[in-house]
């Protein structure tokens, strides 16, 4: 089976972020992903991180102001001295906690914006914080994501991902595949994996229609986890859903 990773910005709810280490660790996860950590004190976390023997892989970039309706500023032209302003920040959270890769969500753009511009904005972004992390010894990732869940998503498929990633061409920059998005917004899931495999930094999951556990939707986990195992890819499989019982409870998959 693949490595899994417990997103505890989703998973064990029924206490609060710290306290979540110690629950995935007890739970028999040996890594952890966080979405945003940036409102707790990052040594702080590094610590429960430390104390409950998990590795921490993964988190995002700043995205906004999600009370606002943000998510992810990356492709926006009108903000991008804020997407920069906040790569320094998010590599020093990531340093702390000892995660070696950051995702980038690309934006929704509201407006008039041309999408040449757009494209534009993007790829410029993602060169400036791809060359940060670097020198950071990281590795960016981008994630497509569905237009239903994230209305007016700029980055939506994996083709327009690899395209985005071909125009940057810097060597840290990968596709983070998430199962639940990819599923909405063009299926054929075992396939893209075994051909984009060598391109993917970071997997995630959750089934398809409401984002719970495996086994509550429409998606084949065991034969997409062996295929997962058969293509070669070597990182880590986020569980990023929304149980909907108990954490504990939501782990039979597991």
């Amino acid at each position: 089976m693949p490595r899994f990773s417990a997103n505890i910005s989703m998973l064990f709810g029924e206490v609060e972020l710290p306290e979540r280490f110690d629950a995935a660790a007890r739970a028999g996860f040996k890594a952890v992903e966080i979405q945003f950590p940036y409102a707790f004190d990052k040594e702080m976390l590094a610590e429960r991180a430390r104390r409950a023997g998990v590795e921490v892989v993964l988190i995002n970039l700043t995205a906004g102001d999600f009370s606002k309706g943000d998510r992810g500023i990356a492709c926006l032209p009108d903000r991008v001295a804020e997407f920069r302003a906040a790569v320094g920040p998010g590599i020093e959270y990531a340093k702390a906690l000892g995660c070696r890769q950051m995702n980038c969500l690309a934006g929704c753009p509201v407006g008039n914006f041309d999408t040449a511009k757009l494209r534009e904005t993007y790829v410029s972004n993602l060169r400036y914080a791809a060359g940060e992390l670097t020198r950071a010894g990281m590795d960016l990732l981008i994630e497509p994501v569905n237009s239903r869940t994230f209305p007016g998503s700029y980055l939506r498929n994996s083709g327009q991902a690899i395209a985005i990633m071909d125009e940057a061409n810097v060597p840290n920059l990968k596709l983070q595949y998430d199962l639940f998005h990819m599923q909405i917004m063009e299926g054929d899931l075992a396939k893209t994996v075994e051909s984009l495999w060598p391109r993917i930094g970071h997997i995630q999951f959750a089934d398809v229609p409401q984002r719970h556990q495996p086994g509550t939707g429409e998606i084949h986990f065991p034969y997409l986890f062996e295929c997962i195992d058969r293509s070669g890819y070597p990182g880590w499989v986020g569980a990023e859903y929304v149980p909907s019982v108990s954490t504990a409870a939501s782990l039979d998959w597991f």
